[in-house]
C-alpha cells in the first residue's frame, strides 16, 4: 500500500527557515538572557579561537547544520564546517564540525547548539534502531504528538533522517477519534461526521470494537493496547474482507507498549503502521561535546 497518502515521504526531509529562525532565537534567548556575563567579564572582544565539536559515543547525526545556525545566529562572522554529514553515522571520538572565530562568541551560542544537536541525534538514533529492528518486515515506524512544547518540528524532522515516518504533525490534518471522543459522543453512532476530502482514522482496544469501526471504513484503524494475537487476528479479518471486489484498503496501526524488545513481534503481524511515542517523549540525548582547540 501507498504511504505518501497519509504521511510525509520526502527522502530528504526539511525544516521550515522562519520556524528554525523562530526556534532559535527562542532557544538563544532563553539560555542567554540580558548576556552571557561569565564570558563578557573574563574574555577579550578581540580573542578568536578554533573549536571542534565532538562525538562522545557512536549514534546517528542529526541537526548539524541546525548546530551551525545556533553559532551563526549568534555571530554572522563566525565559520562553521561540518565534517560529517546530516544522517550520517557518527563514532566515538568523531570531529562533527570546526568553528572558528570570535571566542566570546563561540562560547555563549555553544550550549543551545550542543543541547539541539545532542537531542536530535539521540532521537534519529533511537527511530534508526527501531527501523532496524523489524527488518525485513514492511511496517512503518512512526512518531506520535509526544513531543516537547514548542520542537515538535525539529523532533519529527529527527524521527525522518532516522527513517522514521511522521504521524500527524497538528489536529488540523485528520481526523483521529480516539476513546474519549467515544465516551463523550456516546459510541461509534455519531461517527463520521467528517468533511470531504478528510483522512479518518478510529481507535480501538478489542476485537470488537475494531470490527465496529472496519463497517466505516476509516483510512486508518488503531489497534491501541491490544494483544498480539488480537492484533493477528484483526489484520486477518481485514486482509480476508472485500469491497465491491477488492481488498479493504484500511490500514491498521499498532500502538501503546510498544518497544525494541517487542516491536519486531508487532511488525510479523502484518500491521502497515507501528507508531511509538518513545521516540519522542522518553529522549536518550547522546553524548556530544565543544573542545577549543
Amino acid at each position: 500500500m501507498a504511504y505518501a497518502k497519509y504521511f510525509l515521504s520526502e527522502t530528504k526531509p526539511k525544516l521550515n527557515p522562519g520556524e528554525l529562525k523562530s526556534i532559535i532565537k527562542r532557544a538563544l534567548t532563553e539560555d542567554i538572557g540580558r548576556g552571557d556575563i561569565t564570558t563578557q567579564l573574563n574574555i577579550p572582544k578581540d580573542i578568536c579561537i578554533r573549536a571542534e565539536i565532538i562525538a562522545q559515543e557512536d549514534f546517528l547525526l542529526c541537526g548539524i547544520d541546525l548546530a551551525g545556525d545556533v553559532f551563526k545566529t549568534v555571530d554572522p562572522g563566525l565559520k562553521f564546517a561540518p565534517k560529517i554529514k546530516e544522517g550520517r553515522r557518527a563514532r566515538n571520538k568523531d570531529t562533527l564540525a570546526i568553528i572558528s572565530g570570535k571566542a566570546g562568541s563561540i562560547l555563549t551560542a555553544e550550549r543551545v547548539a550542543l543541547n539541539l544537536l545532542s537531542l536530535l541525534s539521540g532521537i534519529a538514533t533511537k527511530t534508526f534502531k527501531f527501523v532496524k529492528r523489524i527488518e525485513p518486515f514492511k511496517s512503518k515506524i512512526t512518531d506520535t504528538r509526544k513531543t516537547f512544547p514548542g520542537l515538535r518540528a525539529l523532533e519529527k524532522y529527527a524521527v525522518r533522517i532516522g527513517s522514521g515516518y511522521n504521524h500527524r504533525m497538528r489536529l488540523d490534518e485528520m481526523v483521529l477519534i480516539k476513546d474519549n471522543h467515544l465516551k463523550i459522543m456516546g459510541g461509534y453512532s455519531q461517527l463520521l461526521k467528517v468533511p470531504k476530502g478528510c483522512k479518518i482514522e478510529i481507535e480501538t482496544q478489542n476485537l470488537k470494537e475494531f470490527l465496529r469501526a472496519l463497517s466505516f471504513r476509516p483510512d486508518i484503524i488503531m489497534l491501541d493496547n491490544m494483544k498480539i494475537r488480537d492484533i493477528q487476528k484483526a489484520v486477518n479479518i481485514r486482509n480476508n474482507l472485500k469491497f465491491n471486489g477488492r481488498r479493504c484498503p484500511t490500514l491498521l496501526e499498532a500502538s501503546g507498549g510498544i518497544h525494541l524488545g517487542n516491536v519486531r513481534k508487532y511488525a510479523a503481524t502484518g500491521v502497515e503502521i507501528i507508531s511509538i511515542g518513545e521516540l519522542t517523549d522518553s529522549i536518550e540525548s547522546v553524548d556530544i561535546s565543544l573542545a577549543v582547540v
